[in-house]
């Protein structure tokens, strides 16, 4: 067997094929796995129920993080949807499964849509954020976003327990009643979870105390094409 890696091919190839993998663990998976181990939440934080965190599960799903981020940069145009994000911010995002051993990507990249890191305060209404699910040009004009009504139920009457949504006429079905099914529950759970924690320095996160049309209004123009 000769180890010259240009006339013996096998050698060549195992020693890209290994040499990559342990290049991607040096400089991406060790570090990824580091980081997700060692960070803390931040103080104050409040870890997820059970139904928030398979509203996660829902939220990647459902592809969300496409249009939305949850990264407030530290820059001006940010500023409105609350303060910069911190390592902490993350703490609590966990791996889905066994299948999927990391945690999800939900920073984003694509800004379609608003920011959700302190959409919960922002939007604090679930009447408002079914709604929006529901058919989003119901309760923003113009909205690019797409309805997504498979997470909800056409019921002829509402059920003990059930929340009924008041669609407006002009989008609401033919007959019958529209309430949320266990989806539709537990992602609104996860996305009125999403607060930003107060930090030194920072003072109160933009749509602190506000209603979720007070905070709509105090939102840029990229927040009407959600």
């Amino acid at each position: 067997m000769t180890f010259d890696v240009g006339r013996n091919h096998w050698l060549l190839f195992g020693v890209s094929f290994f040499g990559f993998i342990g290049l991607a663990f040096i400089v991406g998976i060790g570090p990824a796995i580091w980081v997700q181990d060692h960070t803390r939440p931040l103080p104050g934080a409040v870890a997820p129920t059970a139904d928030e965190t398979a509203g996660l599960h829902v939220f990647v799903s459902e592809g969300c993080v496409y249009c939305h981020t949850q990264q407030v940069r530290p820059l001006e145009m940010d500023a409105v949807w609350g303060r910069p994000s911190a390592p902490g911010d993350y703490a609590f995002v966990q791996a889905l499964d066994i299948w999927r051993p990391y945690a999800p990507a939900i920073l984003g990249s694509e800004r379609t849509g608003p920011d959700l890191s302190n959409v919960g305060t922002r939007q604090g209404s679930d009447v408002w954020q079914y709604l929006h699910l529901y058919n989003p040009r119901s309760v923003v004009d113009g909205s690019v976003m797409p309805a997504f009504p498979w997470l909800f139920d056409v019921k002829p009457a509402a059920a003990p327990g059930d929340t009924v949504v008041p669609v407006p006429a002009s989008y609401a079905p033919a007959h019958g009643v529209v309430v949320p099914n266990a989806r539709g529950r537990v992602l609104v759970a996860y996305l009125l979870s999403r607060k930003q924690v107060p930090m030194e320095g920072y003072g109160g996160a933009p749509g602190a105390g506000s209603s979720g049309e007070a905070g709509a209004a105090a939102a840029p123009a990229t927040s009407g094409a959600n």
